[in-house]
């Protein structure tokens, strides 16, 4: 069995055969689990429990039907396009830091505590980094995102932003340090650092076994998604000027682009996946 390892979730092949119009066909999503080895049991306890959260609603019944992403699935995997995109910009030297820290400030009352607790959230997953109660910092510009945040969360929020070229944190002012003080920058180059060596690994086989079926090469491509997830969801995107050098993550997202290119060009058009992010991912539409 070829190593490392990947545990591959249901719901990653879910998302991964999501379509432009935000819908998965069922008798795609059991052929495609089933070339997985994945049994049609699976599938349908991912399907009750992708509902069951609200992310997707079921038309129709068993294999005929179609499962429609919900509003906020849609919202949030536009956004991850968005940030893959970035990535990939800042590895190639589009996205220079200009040297301005975005801090963003909030209160909410205890009687909107879920207003709060919801903003709070949605400033984490942007990337911010708490620096005291209420106060959160981020090295790109987020304003328009926070702006989006509390426009859609509501409640009676009150935001203040602000940039600044001289932050300082307990005393900290070099901006390298000061990011390896606010985000688990060593933790996140070690989630990279794995999809490197599997994106590593499954170029290696495929060069060795250029015949390679149907089934391997979509494992190969979920594997690395899995992954390529696992490590960019905790990932602030901080720019390159913040970041050791060399960084992982350049590498981690380089070989699984080029790993996503090479299983491209090698399918006929049949079981397309994540074409939600082609445009965003070097390459990756190529097939």
């Amino acid at each position: 069995m070829l190593e490392p390892l990947v545990e591959v979730p249901t719901r990653t092949l879910v998302h991964a055969l999501l379509r432009r119009d935000g819908t998965v066909a069922a008798d795609e999503l059991y052929e495609v689990a089933g070339l997985l080895a994945m049994s049609d049991q699976q599938v349908r306890l991912s399907i009750k429990r992708l509902v069951a959260a609200g992310e997707f609603e079921v038309v129709g019944r068993g294999r005929r039907a179609v499962l429609r992403a919900a509003a906020d699935l849609r919202r949030a995997l536009g956004a991850e396009v968005r940030f893959v995109g970035f990535a990939y910009r800042q590895d190639r030297g589009l996205e220079p830091w200009d040297g301005r820290w975005h801090l963003v400030a909030f209160a909410v009352p205890e009687a909107e505590r879920q207003s709060r607790d919801a903003l709070r959230r949605e400033i984490l997953y942007l990337g911010g980094a708490p620096v005291q109660g209420g106060l959160y910092v981020s090295a790109n510009a987020w304003e328009p995102l926070i702006d989006e945040a509390v426009r859609r969360l509501g409640g009676s929020a009150t935001v203040t932003t602000a940039t600044t070229r001289d932050l300082a944190v307990a005393g900290e002012r070099d901006p390298r340090r000061l990011a390896a003080r606010l985000w688990p920058v060593a933790e996140i180059a070690q989630r990279w650092t794995r999809l490197a060596v599997v994106a590593g690994a499954r170029l290696a086989h495929l060069d060795a076994h250029p015949d390679l079926g149907r089934g391997e090469r979509l494992r190969f491509a979920i594997e690395v998604a899995t992954l390529f997830d696992e490590a960019a969801q905790p990932d602030p995107l901080l720019p390159p000027e913040l970041l050791p050098d060399p960084w992982p993550g350049a590498e981690g997202r380089a070989l699984a682009a080029r790993c996503w290119a090479r299983l491209a060009t090698q399918d006929d058009g049949q079981h397309r996946i994540f074409t939600h992010y082609d445009g965003a991912i070097p390459d990756l539409g190529a097939g």
